[in-house]
């Protein structure tokens, strides 16, 4: 007896920069896919990325916030030489700030992962990646 499993496989995100603020750490890609364009939080860039150039290419996780679509574990796929890589530094959030992001991890928690729990099951392993950078972001902020 041989067991039938479907899957589907998903492309990972891509998408351009659309714009990017090293200052205020935050921007704006545009999606290969023509979806609506993604919040880019500088929490997502690899270590030591504090730069971004507009049209630079990225790969990218997207999760589902109460403010949009926001990238989670972005990979650069062009590194323009301008890059600026430096000791990575962690400025501190306003409170209101981190209260916006407790709000939408309790959010994901509550939408994508309690529901499955209360079921009896473990959450699927494609939503928890994003899930746990999530929480992983919320963390270093408290410990700030």
């Amino acid at each position: 007896m041989f067991l039938r499993f479907e899957y589907e496989v998903k492309a990972v995100p891509t998408g351009r920069v659309k714009w990017y603020n090293a200052e205020k750490g935050f921007g704006f890609v545009s999606r290969d896919d023509g979806g609506n364009d993604v919040f880019l939080h500088r929490d997502a860039l690899p270590e030591g990325v504090t730069e971004l150039k507009a049209g630079q290419k990225l790969e990218y996780g997207i999760v589902d916030t109460r403010r949009g679509v926001q990238a989670m574990s972005v990979t650069l796929v062009d590194t323009p030489k301008r890059v600026a890589k430096a000791e990575p530094q962690t400025p501190k959030r306003s409170p209101e700030e981190v209260h916006g992001l407790i709000e939408d991890m309790i959010k994901v928690l509550e939408d994508q992962v309690m529901p499955t729990l209360r079921r009896g099951r473990h959450p699927d392993r494609k939503h928890t990646a994003k899930i746990a950078e999530v929480v992983h972001a919320v963390a270093r902020e408290l410990e700030g």
